[in-house]
């Protein structure tokens, strides 16, 4: 992370060359964190990757890989992601039944444990885990598939998301999924937001550091 925002920034590498990862997950170097989207076909509609290849990224950006699990069931693959390498795993609130323990699980793994809502769930769904959660991510598109428009519904639950955070007390990252480009960033990081997840909009950039950068801010107090 640079000094010269608080907003972070992790780069999808679902809209990376797949036939190159290792070299696309070092072409985002700046970035502090690189979020990996495992999908299944099941829980959206979309397969991407899973532990082996997340195991086969290169570590020596030092980034943070930052794990979205859209896949259901989730518990039986945590400890398979967290041995893979993962410092994050994000998991949908839709598909944990069990949510508390599979937040416990996560930390009891080593990792840092998320939660994400898709559009149509309320913010208040989370509220009896935010003791819990490390992350928050606001799904900002129906999850599955990159490069979709920025869903400018979800700028109230990211507020409110916000406010409860700030009331918890707790120093929990707010982050949106879907659709980020500078334009939609500014909107989330007004509403509350701390940290973005872009995909085609570094990937599909020759300057990965300048795509960072634009993300970065600075954002107006």
């Amino acid at each position: 992370m640079t000094d010269r925002s608080p907003i972070l920034v992790a780069p999808s590498l679902l809209a990376a060359d797949y036939g190159h990862l290792a070299e696309e997950t070092r072409s985002v170097a700046r970035a502090p964190w690189l979020h990996l989207d495992v999908m299944d076909g099941h829980f959206v509609p979309n397969i991407s990757f899973g532990p082996p290849i997340i195991a086969a990224l290169p570590r020596d950006t030092g980034a943070k890989f930052d794990v979205h699990l859209m896949i259901d069931p989730v518990d039986p693959y945590l400890e398979a992601t967290a041995k893979a390498g993962a410092d994050h795993i994000t998991v949908h609130i839709e598909n944990a039944p069990h949510v508390h323990r599979t937040l416990q699980t996560i930390r009891a793994l080593g990792c840092r444990p998320g939660i994400a809502l898709c559009p149509a769930t309320p913010p208040e769904a989370i509220s009896q885990v935010l003791d819990l959660v490390d992350i928050i991510l606001v799904m900002t598109v129906n999850p599955g598939f990159g490069g979709q428009k920025f869903l400018e519904s979800q700028l109230p639950k990211i507020r409110t998301l916000s406010e409860m955070i700030k009331a918890s007390g707790r120093d929990i990252v707010l982050g949106v999924d879907g659709g980020i480009g500078p334009e939609t960033a500014a909107q989330a990081v007004a509403a509350g937001a701390t940290m973005l997840v872009a995909g085609s909009s570094v990937f599909g950039k020759d300057d990965r550091d300048a795509a960072i950068a634009a993300l970065e801010g600075p954002y107006a107090e």
